[in-house]
């Protein structure tokens, strides 16, 4: 009995902290900092009483203290060193929560933990740029932040770091000198409408901040993104538009980012979309056509909405003349390569933009994007995941006339056929529709009724093809040979000219073949293949 009243002398309080620890306590000592815990005490005992229990050990649980079992912990060491803690930029954020959540304040003892962490962020708010962001830092510890943000602390902390940047680098200004002020930062709808004044500049100047701030968390990012006004609406600003890329890029390079990314996915998103919004609001005249392809690039690791990106895609594609064959070799998206190992319904997408785009801007370099398809196709067409829809959907997404010649066409479906050696004699057939015969040169026709991966009828499709044209030319020639003789009735001496027209040299018999109306036999391809 006698050793049970010497430990009541050490504890005779037990709280349990978001069911994860049990602390050991005295009440007179709790008591006489936290206004919170003594109401509780209080209320225990007169619950005993009623119910005639023993009152020496009261048993408190406390759910969502602000820093878990860690910040009771901070709260303890305070209470029971009289009030005495040291108090740094690492801890501040959750002492401050802590105080307010246990209402420590003046009305139980002089200099109490609120007074002493409010005394302290004064400071923080007007210190140095190091000792804000630390102090952030600790605001998004789990169980802090929420506490952190309702308290209106993170609004302040992120209002100090704007003022910081506005006068280090100019990159913010403000329409009115009071909405620089710490203490002014409410977390209220009418300090919302006040901070939307806040407006950006950009320069390299102004981008010394951006390393620091993206070692937050996107909690305290998207404070910062509602504060400048920026969130849900036209990012008119560039510097914030470049802060994000560089943030988002940032989090995915960091590999110890990799469950944190997945947990905050929601936030992550919601900081693509404003990012994106701010591209296609600063448009061409701020990024080039490579520097949105790295834009989509980054991005596209993270969910954006259908609205989000279309505007990225659309003004990408409208710019797509300007595009090189690595920015279109954009891996698939997620691990799986079953549907090929490059992003091809992307490009069929951004070609789409470009073709429509062209309808409307005569001057868009179409012949240009023609020859970066070629070289698109043929980098693509060894891909054994690589579907011939597919295929074809991006040789045809262009119009005729975005080539003055087919070869390099042909070429992705040699490599194609070679690469897909187990294709049906249907698809063998159908990859080769997007050929225009007529736009091959006469060696490219050579090689086509040479390859044996080529069915035996397109084969014969593309020399009757070439041999139409060849025939066209003659005519057209003859034309221009009679119009430059009556031009030219004053010269006396007349001069043959002897032209050489580029086409198949064929056998007469092999000519009457082709004009036959049965079709064409294998003798007739066999012994033309030989005979090149």
């Amino acid at each position: 009995m006698q050793k049970s009243r010497e430990m009541s002398l050490f504890y005779d309080l037990q709280i349990n902290i978001n069911g994860e620890y049990t602390f050991f306590l005295n009440q007179d000592v709790i008591s006489k900092y936290s206004g919170s815990l003594r109401k509780m005490i209080k209320q225990s005992k007169k619950k005993r009483n009623k119910k005639n229990k023993d009152p020496e050990i009261i048993t408190i649980e406390i759910d969502e203290f602000p820093g878990g079992p860690d910040g009771f912990e901070l709260v303890s060491r305070f209470c029971y060193s009289n009030g005495g803690i040291s108090i740094d930029v690492s801890n501040v954020s959750t002492l401050y929560c802590c105080s307010v959540f246990l209402g420590m304040t003046e009305k139980l003892c002089f200099s109490n933990l609120l007074t002493q962490t409010e005394t302290f962020l004064e400071e923080v708010f007007y210190g140095s740029w190091n000792d804000i962001v630390l102090s952030l830092k600790n605001c998004e510890q789990e169980q802090v932040f929420l506490h952190a943000d309702s308290y209106g602390l993170v609004d302040k902390l992120i209002f100090s770091a704007l003022t910081k940047i506005s006068r280090s680098s100019e990159a913010f200004s403000s329409s009115s000198p009071s909405s620089s002020s710490p203490s002014s930062a409410k977390n209220t709808p009418e300090s919302d409408k006040r901070l939307t004044s806040w407006t950006v500049s950009c320069g390299r100047s102004n981008e010394w901040w951006f390393d620091d701030m993206s070692s937050l968390s996107p909690m305290i990012i998207l404070k910062l993104i509602r504060i400048t006004g920026a969130y849900k609406t036209n990012v008119k600003s560039l510097v914030l538009t470049k802060f994000l890329l560089h943030y988002l890029k940032t989090r995915l390079q960091t590999k110890s980012n990799k469950t944190e990314l997945v947990r905050n996915k929601l936030e992550y998103s919601e900081l693509a979309d404003t990012a994106v919004r701010g591209v296609v609001s600063a448009g061409k005249t701020a990024f080039s056509c490579r520097k949105l392809f790295w834009v989509l690039r980054v991005l596209s690791s993270f969910t954006l909405s259908r609205e989000s990106k279309t505007g990225l895609e659309t003004l990408i594609g409208e710019m797509l003349d300007q595009a090189t064959l690595d920015d279109l070799l954009i891996p698939a998206a997620g691990g799986s390569r079953e549907s090929g190992f490059y992003n091809v319904d992307l490009v069929i997408r951004l070609l789409k933009v470009f073709v429509k785009s062209r309808e409307e801007d005569e001057e868009s370099n179409v012949k240009e994007v023609g020859r970066l398809i070629d070289k698109y196709l043929r980098e693509i067409s060894p891909d054994q995941n690589l579907k011939v829809s597919k295929f074809l959907g991006v040789a045809e997404s262009l119009p005729d006339s975005a080539r003055d010649c087919f070869d390099g066409v042909y070429r992705a479906i040699d490599i194609y056929l070679q690469s897909h050696s187990n294709l049906t004699p249907q698809d063998r057939t159908k990859i080769c529709r997007c050929l225009n015969y007529k736009k091959l040169t006469r060696e490219t026709c050579k090689q086509l009724a040479r390859n044996p991966k080529i069915p035996p009828d397109v084969a014969v499709q593309a020399l009757k093809s070439s041999c139409e044209n060849q025939e066209h030319r003659t005519q057209e020639v003859k034309l221009v040979n009679k119009s430059t003789c009556r031009s030219r009735r004053h010269s006396q001496d007349k001069k043959h000219v002897m032209l050489h027209l580029k086409g198949f040299e064929i056998s007469e018999k092999l000519a009457e073949e082709l004009k036959t109306k049965g079709g064409y036999n294998w003798k007739v391809m066999d012994s033309f293949r030989e005979g090149l």
